[in-house]
């Protein structure tokens, strides 16, 4: 069985600024409010293979993990799963960008399923990924916004 999410927010900014902002991976920590780090561990064209680290959790543990991405700008979409899954037996993201009138609508869409062993289930992760996929689309959408059309 695969879990399922979906969720969107408009950006008003152009394409270029929001696509060049969110596949720079690198800065992701500048970004997002949840990693302390992203290590670019291999690039190749429009792949890239690194590692994400996040700040740690309430208990102090600090889970890091290892993904990978293929950017297709002509489509304006990315494909990305994560190499070690850690809980998940599977994790895949599609990103997917669409001009829109105001700006440009982000997209996530992502498809897992934890493992047998994991410490919670594909309801409970699906629930806390809904949650924090609006948050880390806000926080996004507001700090692209912030540096203006030129992307100051």
């Amino acid at each position: 069985m695969t879990a399922h999410t979906e969720n969107e927010i408009v950006i008003r900014a152009p394409f270029d600024l929001v696509w060049e902002r969110t596949n720079d991976v690198e800065h992701w920590p500048e970004l997002f409010s949840e990693y302390s780090a992203a290590e670019i561990l291999e690039r190749e064209g429009d792949r890239v293979r690194f590692r994400l680290t996040m700040h740690p959790d309430r208990d102090g543990n600090v889970w890091s993990w290892v993904s990978e991405r293929h950017a297709d700008r002509a489509a304006r979409t990315v494909t990305a799963r994560r190499i070690e899954t850690g809980p998940f037996a599977h994790m895949d993201i599609r990103w997917t960008y669409e001009e829109v009138s105001g700006g440009t609508r982000m997209r996530w869409v992502q498809d897992f399923a934890m493992k047998p062993e994991a410490p919670v289930d594909d309801a409970w992760m699906r629930a806390n990924i809904e949650r924090n996929s609006k948050v880390q689309m806000a926080l996004i959408r507001d700090r692209i916004e912030a540096l203006g059309p030129a992307g100051r």
